[in-house]
């Protein structure tokens, strides 16, 4: 198996942009057989979390934010503007000042500049969760290290981030 770098990351994050994604649990594993996961859907097919914050196996599995940091902002913008029909808007200060756009989905790609001198750029999915706070205790579970622990973002939801494998995850909770 080659190795990955960032172009095949950068190459990742374009495709989530097209591509729904369709997967397991974001935090938790698969079930046994005849133990069931606590989630529930109701008549219109929502389906929530139990008091773990995991999602049903087999659950669509959104990523509500896509998060691109790098120093060519405007270069990224543009391009993802001219291959994808995305229109950004200004920089949010909400937000880490960056420029978002509204995706069919529902949710954003944002892009913006590093927060700070050692910050490197990256392809960050934030995934949406029912309860933050229950998934981001499963991730500590499961072996994860909390970079930032479960934060409000005024007027847009709260985001959380951990480390395991050597990548930066995300949530979402609106």
């Amino acid at each position: 198996m080659r190795n990955k770098n960032r172009r095949d990351i950068l190459c990742f994050g374009s495709a989530s942009l097209a591509f729904p994604v369709l997967a397991g649990p974001v935090v938790g594993g698969t079930p046994a057989e005849g133990e069931t996961t606590g989630n529930t859907k109701d008549a219109a097919g929502t389906i929530s979390s139990d008091d773990t914050g995991a999602i049903a196996v087999g659950a669509p599995t959104k990523i509500q934010y896509l998060e691109i940091v790098s120093p060519e902002v405007d270069a990224i913008c543009k391009t993802y503007e001219q291959m994808h029909g995305l229109k950004f808007g200004d920089p949010d200060p909400n937000l880490g000042f960056a420029r978002t756009a509204k995706l069919p989905s529902g949710g954003f790609v944002a892009v913006r500049a590093p927060l700070r001198v050692t910050e490197e750029p990256v392809v960050r999915p934030y995934f949406l969760v029912d309860d933050i706070d229950a998934s981001v205790s499963k991730a500590v579970e499961l072996g994860a290290k909390i970079a930032l622990p479960p934060m409000e973002l005024a007027g847009h939801g709260k985001c959380a981030i951990f480390l395991q494998g050597g990548i930066e995850h995300a949530l979402w909770q609106l």
